[in-house]
């Protein structure tokens, strides 16, 4: 590589740093550089089955680390190769020790072979007193440029460089030659086989003993797998982010479109009558694994006959798809319920909606009716989680009647159960999401039975003593609110008045 101060004689050449300080550079960089890979194979894994913007904004991160890396490393490589050779010792002196060679500092180190590392870093000298024009090896590889036909002139280098950027390439020129500024700039060039490469080019005027600019000195410096690399992780930055402001947007969606569906009331409905049937209170708790909205739902409707409409629950899927199918359900629900479908009926014409919907999705649910004049609560129930009755301090499980998921099978037929209710009892209807993480795996616990149920049940005693429903929704929150859910959940606590 030519020196940058050729043509000035009287100028100082710097010390060269220490042989050994930059073999010890050069084994902490690939050192690094492994490391830095290692990260990558850990953390991102086969990127080429997913499409998860996040990981591949991680790996393009990764990547970007690499090839900065392999750039440090081959500035290095190429400091020590241009490191003079130890001088012979004066005479009568002992023997110096051996140096350590290249490959003992630098195990991965290599020739120079088209495409590595070393081939990436040219130098060029541009002489304004002779025309001469010194390319390094390196260079012509950067260029594609036959070495036997000589380094470009500075007439001659626009033509290969893209007509966008000799604009840029001109003005750095003049700036170095005219007014003796310091060469700081990027370019891209298109070699004889057709490919692009990005060059960065660095460099500064070299004076002659009269101050007047004798030629002119740059190192360029092939960037384009850098740039690429760049460019990627800005777009995978891009597309995170612009998932997250599409996720966001979608949850507000998702909430707003929940909270216009879902009851906002606190204790009994609203009663035509001078005495409500039930105290009713409910509460949805979100997931602690996902951030968009899931399909659970719960419903208290007084129906024109009197009697309540009593409802809870899950339909498949998350985010607006998920609430918008359970605004569907749910005006389903009422309007059927109004209409005086008996539970059993209701439920088949529910799976009957999801099964023939543009799209098709599966959903849990239980659907009682409960009778004030008679005490009764008629209910029927699609592979969900049964009602839970509390009395004297005690609660159990509902036996619930034959009834398979909502849209798994067409034509299918639910059965009804009857249960008598007394004064004081509580009735608890929720979705499976109250199971939690286990601690241990992060996965759903798996007790054999329905943990949310079991935890419900041992409530019994708070329950007897509460005055309210909102009373033992308190109880309820206070016992799950801030564990880990793996599913959304939902709560419905009808409390039969006297």
């Amino acid at each position: 590589m030519p020196s940058p101060r050729s043509a000035d004689h009287s100028a100082a050449q710097p010390p060269h740093p220490p042989r050994d300080t930059v073999d010890a550079l050069i084994s902490q960089t690939r050192r690094l550089r492994g490391g830095v890979a290692a990260v990558r194979r850990d953390t991102t894994g086969d990127l080429d089955r997913t499409d998860d913007p996040q990981q591949r904004w991680q790996r393009a991160l990764c990547d970007l680390a690499v090839h900065q890396l392999d750039d440090l490393g081959r500035h290095l490589d190429q400091l020590r190769e241009g490191l003079p050779a130890d001088p012979p010792p004066p005479p009568g002196s002992a023997p110096a020790a051996p140096s350590v060679p290249a490959a003992a500092s630098a195990p991965d180190a290599g020739p120079r072979e088209r495409g590595s590392l070393l081939s990436r870093v040219g130098s060029a000298e541009w002489n304004l007193l002779t025309d001469a024009v010194t390319w390094s090896d390196e260079l012509f590889q950067i260029f594609g440029r036959d070495p036997e036909d000589g380094g470009l002139t500075l007439d001659e280098l626009p033509s290969w460089v893209f007509s966008e950027d000799q604009p840029i390439l001109t003005a750095l020129v003049t700036d170095c030659l005219v007014d003796g500024k310091p060469i700081d700039g990027e370019f891209r060039v298109v070699r004889p086989d057709g490919v692009v490469r990005t060059v960065h080019m660095s460099g500064e005027p070299v004076l002659d003993e009269d101050g007047g600019t004798a030629s002119m000195w740059a190192v360029l410096r092939d960037v384009s797998e850098l740039r690429r690399s760049e460019r990627a992780v800005r777009e995978a930055r891009d597309s995170v982010r612009r998932r997250r402001d599409i996720a966001r947007t979608e949850r507000r969606v998702a909430v707003e479109l929940q909270e216009a569906v879902l009851p906002v009331w606190r204790g009994s409905p609203p009663s035509r009558g001078a005495t409500a049937a039930l105290d009713l209170a409910a509460h949805y708790f979100p997931s602690s694994s996902s951030a968009q909205i899931g399909g659970d739902w719960y419903d208290a409707l007084e129906l024109p006959d009197g009697r309540t409409l009593l409802s809870v629950g899950d339909l498949t899927g998350h985010g607006v798809a998920a609430t918008s199918g359970v605004a569907t359900l749910l005006g389903a629900v009422r309007g059927m319920a109004v209409a005086g479908l008996e539970p059993g009926a209701l439920m088949g014409c529910l799976s009957q909606l999801l099964d023939t919907s543009a799209q098709p999705a599966l959903g849990s649910a239980v659907c009682g009716r409960y009778d004030p004049a008679t005490r009764t609560l008629l209910w029927a129930q699609a592979a969900h989680p049964a009602p839970l009755l509390f009395r004297g301090g005690t609660g159990r499980a509902l036996q619930p009647p034959d009834g398979v998921l909502l849209g798994a099978t067409p034509g299918a037929r639910y059965a009804q159960a009857v249960e008598r209710l007394e004064p004081g009892d509580l009735l608890v209807l929720h979705t499976g999401g109250l199971r939690p993480f286990s601690t241990h795996t992060d996965t759903a616990t798996d007790t054999g039975g329905d943990t949310g149920a079991e935890r419900l049940l041992g409530l019994a005693p708070r329950f007897a003593t509460a005055r309210s429903a909102q009373e033992c929704v308190r109880a309820v929150v206070e016992a799950f609110d801030d564990e880990r859910r793996e599913d959304d959940a939902c709560v419905l606590i009808a409390r039969v008045t006297p």
